[in-house]
């Protein structure tokens, strides 16, 4: 299902994530990988609805299985460019900002203000108002941004 590079990028993540290095994400594990990153105050309630988003115990096995069911159905990354080379008839492998913000807040299902916002610090726009869009697409599909 996953190339070997793929796994190895889970396999890191997971290691991330085991905070105790247990071999098995637990309950503390979310909670202290995620105050690591700024998340102080999470509920109970949400770290046990993560947990209980899988079958059992959550070792690096099951991890990936969850990611292979979270990823089942997307669209390859060939195909989600495709979508995006619409928007971009001159073929220069960017959108405006300003076009796909319109677009994206104003069709189908729309995105806030608050996914606004996280969509450009992900994913700045260049000096010009320009979005990578196929940086974009190879995110979406492998989980971080090419090495240039």
């Amino acid at each position: 299902m996953f190339e070997q590079s793929q796994i190895q990028e889970y396999k890191e993540a997971f290691t991330i994530i085991d905070q105790n290095r247990d071999g098995i994400i637990s309950k503390d594990d979310l909670r202290d990988v995620l105050a690591s990153l700024g998340q102080m105050n999470v509920k109970n309630e949400e770290l046990e609805a993560m947990i209980k988003e899988a079958s059992g115990p959550i070792n690096f096995t099951v991890f990936l299985q969850m990611f292979g069911e979270k990823l089942k159905g997307a669209d390859p990354e060939d195909v989600i460019v495709s979508a995006f080379k619409v928007l971009d008839p001159e073929g220069t492998g960017t959108i405006k900002k300003a076009f796909l913000e319109e677009l994206l807040t104003t069709q189908c299902d729309r995105f806030s203000a608050e996914e606004i916002k996280n969509l450009w610090a992900a994913f700045p726009p260049d000096v010009a108002g320009n979005v990578d869009y196929k940086n974009i697409c190879y995110v979406i599909t492998h989980g971080e941004e090419k090495e240039e």
